[in-house]
């Protein structure tokens, strides 16, 4: 019996799925043969003897692995240990639901998921104190972009005082949310490895970790460790780019592990999120203003050239159009190769300013309809496209997908679907005419997205992921539905249902 880890010369009564299938002679099953950790050959079914082990892959579709381009791996890893909030109605009701939690070993209590924007009343101070005492209590913003404190956990932060609302928002959330995940440092590896695990069960290979923390140590300690499940290119932050610099790391530097494991972008993040009604845009908020910038253009465009100059490709967190304007404007003054993260609102002049700079669309469809309330509630004044997926690949964007993972969940086939259907179970299709056909969704699943086309070819890297139906052939809920029998990365077994 093949075992996790193994690394099998041939798989055997496969069928390729996607762009390699026009390629093939024959549309029956085949064997991929499989060497140093690559694709050697792609043959009739039973038509060369295995040189060493192999699966039997019983008429599984294969295609690129997939990868999640935008995810807080260790937040996501920890969501078990904490209380989620998602379902809370109202700012009472949260209070109510972490008060109920006992605290940790720490002393605190902390939970995650809140989403406020869609509350009837205002998180206060007076209503989280009311409920939760003197126990240090942290509520941590679905969208990470605020923390909801109580009196006891402003004291322990030495910060009491403040609006009277205990929220901590942008800059100070992302500071204190490092921090809270640093408390269970000890445990949270582990967590990463069955996180990772759960990954690659779903077809997973790689990921894009852009944690608030600095990353290459853990990172450093997660390989000698042992882990091996997926490829990590890990982000680093402004604050830390000296580090970076001193250590040596730039974009594409290897940790070891095989190589698996990769110094990614500079993340910068440029403005705030719809859920805390901080993303920069063109037109006013109903009931506040314009948003938050972080950098003015100048500021923005010489913090761009300084990464470019240590060697980083760059990440740019953009929400609304007037951040995505900016972080576009300073992709064109510096030269920079690199992304704007989420562009959720694009002006459309904007629009095929992506494809004519060669900057990345990395964007997450499952925030489109977990926001599809606050779009009209929030951005209704807005003249920017609000998710504009199929609008940005029909002016030629290169588009990747990911979750932002805890935000939403570390699933490329709920984004894939999220993309195809614009819908989920019963809701009505929302904004159908942005729409993405399978075949597209895909593609921006894979690790170079919908501009490059992805192979499983004679000496592609073994990155594999083998499905139960096939992908080009289903619909939205199809896609959701999607199980992977078998997951290779470099020609060895990460997944195997």
């Amino acid at each position: 019996m093949m075992a996790l880890g193994a690394r099998p010369t041939m798989v055997r009564n496969v069928r390729i799925s996607g762009p390699t299938a026009e390629l093939l002679a024959t549309d029956e099953p085949v064997d991929l043969c499989l060497s140093g950790g690559r694709i050697v050959d792609i043959a009739p079914h039973g038509a060369l003897r295995a040189g060493g082990e192999s699966i039997d892959g019983d008429g599984l579709w294969a295609i690129p692995g997939l990868w999640d381009h935008h995810v807080h791996l260790t937040p996501w890893a920890l969501r078990a240990t904490r209380t989620f909030l998602g379902g809370a109605q109202n700012a009472r009701e949260a209070a109510a639901v972490i008060a109920r939690v006992a605290p940790d070993a720490d002393g605190i209590r902390v939970g995650m998921g809140f989403r406020d924007a869609l509350w009837p009343d205002e998180p206060t101070l007076a209503i989280l104190d009311a409920a939760t005492g003197d126990v240090p209590t942290y509520l941590v913003n679905a969208d990470l972009h605020s923390v909801w404190l109580n009196s006891a956990a402003l004291r322990r932060e030495g910060r009491a005082g403040g609006d009277g609302s205990g929220m901590l928002r942008e800059a100070d959330a992302f500071e204190l949310s490092a921090r809270l995940d640093a408390l269970v440092a000890d445990r949270a590896d582990a967590l990463v490895a069955e996180a990772a695990d759960a990954a690659a069960a779903r077809g997973v290979v790689g990921v894009v970790d852009l944690d608030f923390a600095w990353n290459a140590d853990s990172w450093r300690r997660r390989v000698a460790d042992g882990f091996d499940a997926l490829r990590i290119a890990f982000g680093v932050y402004p604050d830390d780019l000296g580090r970076a610099r001193s250590a040596g790391l730039r974009t594409g530097e290897s940790l070891g592990g095989e190589g698996l494991v990769r110094v990614g972008p500079l993340k910068i993040i440029a403005d705030g999120s719809l859920g805390t009604r901080t993303a920069a845009c063109s037109h006013p908020y109903p009931d506040t203003g314009r948003g938050v910038l972080a950098y003015d253009a100048q500021s923005l465009t010489m913090l761009v050239a300084e990464g470019v100059a240590a060697g980083f490709d760059i990440a740019v967190h953009g929400i609304g159009d007037r951040a995505v304007t900016l972080a576009l404007d300073a992709f064109a003054r510096t030269g920079a190769s690199g992304s704007v993260e989420h562009a959720q609102l694009v002006d459309r002049v904007d629009l095929a300013r992506f494809a004519h700079l060669g900057v990345t669309a990395s964007v997450q469809p499952a925030h489109a309809l977990d926001d599809r309330e606050l779009v009209g509630a929030e951005w209704g004044a807005q003249t920017g496209l609000a998710y504009p997926l199929r609008t940005l690949h029909a002016a030629g964007a290169n588009i990747v997908f990911g979750s932002d993972a805890p935000v939403a969940a570390l699933d490329p086939w709920g984004a894939m679907a999220d993309a195809v259907g614009r819908r989920r179970g019963d809701e009505d299709v929302w904004r159908g005419e942005e729409r993405l056909d399978v075949a597209t969704a895909l593609a921006a699943s894979t690790a170079l997205g919908t501009a490059h086309r992805t192979e499983l070819a004679p000496g592609s890297v073994a990155d594999v992921a083998f499905c139960t139906a096939d992908p080009y052939a289903a619909d939205a809920d199809g896609l959701r539905a999607m199980s992977v029998g078998l997951t290779l990365l470099a020609g060895r077994v990460t997944h195997l249902g």
